[in-house]
Formats: C-alpha cells, sequence, structure tokens
C-alpha cells in the first residue's frame, strides 16, 4: 500500500539524509545526486511539483578542509557548512542541468518560518520557482544559526518544507529501509511496518536511535517529522535511498518503505490550524459583492472589495474578514499590513505601486490561505 501515498501526489517534498548525500561522509556522492536529479526531473516530466531538502553541508565541508572528524564548536561547525554548501549547490546544480532543469539554492532557519512574514515570504519564494518549473534544493543555514535555533535534524525541516508548500507527500530517504517494530540489527523478531497512521503513539515507541554517527536524525525524528507533516494533510515514506530508481518506482504506486499517512484531509487539516491554533491581529470588512465571491465562488479577497481595516496587523498575520453586517465571514494569512491594507482599500491592484511604492500580490489574502468559518 505504501506506493499509493505518491501516486497521485501532485506535490512532493524530498529528503535526503547527510550519510546519503556524502556517502559515509565520503564528500558530496556525484553518483547519487546524479540517480535522484534523474528521477525528479523524470517526475517533473510527469507534471509533478518538486522540492529537495538535502543535508550534507556540514560532512562535505569537514571533508574539503580535511577535517577527520566533526567538530564540536559551533562556530567550526558553521564554518564547515559555509564551505561544504558551495559544493553541495554545485553539484545539485550541474546534475539537474544535465537533466535540462533549473535549480535554486534556499537557506532556512528556524526563525524563518517560526515569522509569519518571513514564511509567507518563504512560501511565495518557493511557488515562484515551481511555476517556473525550477527545482529548490533546500538545506538549513547551518552558517548563521546557533544551537538554540537549529532544526537539529532535515527530517524536522523536510516536515515544515511540506507544510509550506502544502505537499501532499513527504518522501524521506534514509540509509535504512522503513520503520521497524524494534532495531532488525538487535532483534532478530522485529517486524518491518509497511504502512501506518501518522502520530500513531505506538510508533515513537518502537523508534530506535540513529543507524549512522554522522547526521543527527534517528528513525525518531523522521516519525515526529511524518507526525508534523501529516499536521497540514500530507503523508510520509520513509525509504531506502540506494533503492533502484526509488522515487519513480513509489510514484508508480510500488509499495517500497514505510508509508506514514496523514489521518486529515488537507483542506480540514489547513482549516483546522486557520481557526484554531492562530490569534487574530485585526479584521477588514468586506462589500457584499466580494462576500458573495467568497462565499459562493472560492475566491481570493481583493483590496477593492475591502470598505474598513481595523486594528493593527503586520503582513502574514491572521485577520478576520466580515460581511457587510459585521458578521465573521473567514479567516486569513494578510499579504499586507494594516497600513498597507488601508492605503490600497478600495483600489485596484493596477494601483498598488502608485500608493505603496511596490508591486506585490494582488491578493489581500490569497485563497489558499483563506478558510471559511
Amino acid at each position: 500500500m505504501s506506493g499509493h501515498a505518491l501516486k497521485d501526489a501532485r506535490r512532493i517534498v524530498v529528503k535526503v539524509g547527510s550519510s546519503l548525500v556524502t556517502n559515509e561522509g565520503r564528500g558530496v556522492d556525484a553518483e547519487a545526486i546524479g540517480n535522484w536529479c534523474r528521477q525528479l526531473a523524470a517526475l517533473a516530466g510527469q507534471g509533478r511539483e518538486l522540492v529537495m531538502v538535502s543535508s550534507g553541508a556540514i560532512a562535505e565541508g569537514m571533508k574539503r578542509l580535511g577535517w577527520a572528524t566533526r567538530p564540536k564548536e559551533i562556530h567550526e561547525l558553521q564554518a564547515a557548512a559555509a564551505v561544504g554548501q558551495m559544493g553541495l549547490a554545485q553539484m545539485y546544480e550541474t546534475k539537474l542541468r544535465e537533466q535540462g532543469m533549473g535549480s535554486a539554492q534556499v537557506l532556512l532557519t528556524h526563525a524563518d518560518l517560526a515569522d509569519r512574514e518571513r514564511y509567507l515570504n518563504a512560501r511565495s519564494t518557493l511557488l515562484t520557482l515551481l511555476q517556473h518549473r525550477v527545482l529548490p534544493v533546500i538545506n538549513e543555514n547551518d552558517t548563521v544559526v546557533n544551537d538554540e535555533i537549529k532544526f537539529g535534524d532535515n527530517d524536522t525541516l523536510g516536515a515544515l518544507v511540506a507544510n509550506l508548500v502544502e505537499a501532499d507527500v513527504l518522501v524521506i530517504l534514509t540509509d535504512q529501509k522503513g520503520l521497524y517494530s524494534a532495531d532488525p540489527r538487535k532483534d532478530p523478531n522485529a517486524r518491518f511496518i509497511d504502512e501506518a497512521v501518522a502520530g500513531t503513539p505506538e510508533l515513537e515507541l518502537m523508534a530506535g536511535g540513529a543507524g549512522s554517527s554522522l547526521g543527527r536524525g534517528g528513525m525518531i525524528t523522521k516519525i515526529l517529522a511524518a507526525k508534523r507533516a501529516a499536521g497540514s494533510g500530507a503523508s510520509t515514506v520513509i525509504a531506502w535511498g540506494r533503492e533502484p530508481d526509488v522515487l519513480l518506482r513509489l510514484a508508480a504506486g510500488e509499495a517500497i518503505g514505510t508509508a506514514l499517512l496523514a489521518s486529515t484531509p488537507k483542506l480540514a487539516a489547513r482549516k483546522q490550524w486557520m481557526v484554531d491554533h492562530l490569534q487574530m491581529r485585526g479584521a477588514v470588512t468586506v462589500d457584499a459583492g466580494a462576500a458573495v465571491k467568497l462565499r459562493e465562488a472560492g475566491k481570493s479577497l481583493l483590496p477593492i472589495g475591502v470598505v474598513e481595516v481595523q486594528g493593527e496587523f503586520h503582513r502574514g498575520d491572521v485577520i478576520a474578514v466580515r460581511d457587510p453586517a459585521g458578521q465573521e465571514l473567514a479567516r486569513g494569512l494578510t499579504n499586507y499590513s494594516s497600513a498597507e491594507a488601508r492605503l490600497i482599500a478600495r483600489k485596484a491592484s493596477s494601483e498598488f505601486e502608485r500608493l505603496l511604492g511596490y508591486a506585490a500580490e494582488p491578493e489581500l489574502i490569497h485563497r489558499d490561505n483563506l478558510v471559511l468559518v
């Protein structure tokens, strides 16, 4: 069953661990990256949208600097990451170009995704790259983060990126075949788990420690990443990265690895997240025409339909949308601050540049970031 999670997936985030990317620390593995890039290009040719989350910068930097053991000091790790990131990006760029695909390097920190404005900016950038058929290669920005704000492993980053772009599936490629009920290296009775529901408490009890000394993420981080991804409706597949044509076979519906399925449908998960978990900073009142478009046609909210702006809010805050009678109609993530919204209310998007000094999104709230209440 596990392959079916991927068969109908349109937007896929693929995360690869450092032991795979660097061939157990021997430096960036050109052949392995070439293999994944060939598969990613084939999937893009099927009309799918792909995002790559790749570890390996520190391991590659250690090799380039001639360091045999991983340093403990954060500034040395950051230096290794800065050196290694060059090699990592260069390799992906070369291998994707060979397949006729463009690539982009995106470095993210936890702070980028915790801050609503930067979250929206990162999302806009990634979605724009996908529209242009450019494959984003994402890594944690190890050069500037310190221990307190590190993701700690790129499994977590993979899940956050899956939430960010509203992926259908997160594929975690690792150095193990998938999830077992116990550590198969120690327990001969360990049972392979081919499918389960993400977030099931028993899964966390099953997950042992890391199989590799290089990366920081063991199976437990993958289980928690699947739980996090499921929060926005994305299922997760954990599979062996060196399985021949693993991505193509998964996309064809083959059962490989462990599938941890999201129990919440995509829209319901997003709605729940908007309605339950975020504080509202303000509100806008819309005219009758805009209210009908939102309620009945599922359209985005354009500033031309806004008659009043209440409260003080920033880009990326959750605001309420009220109908002419003052009833709450929807909630959503705003693309503009309250000050900007007051300037562009009742105005057409063609006037935004003159009014604001720059041209940005035509919508005050895009329909992807809007839920009716």
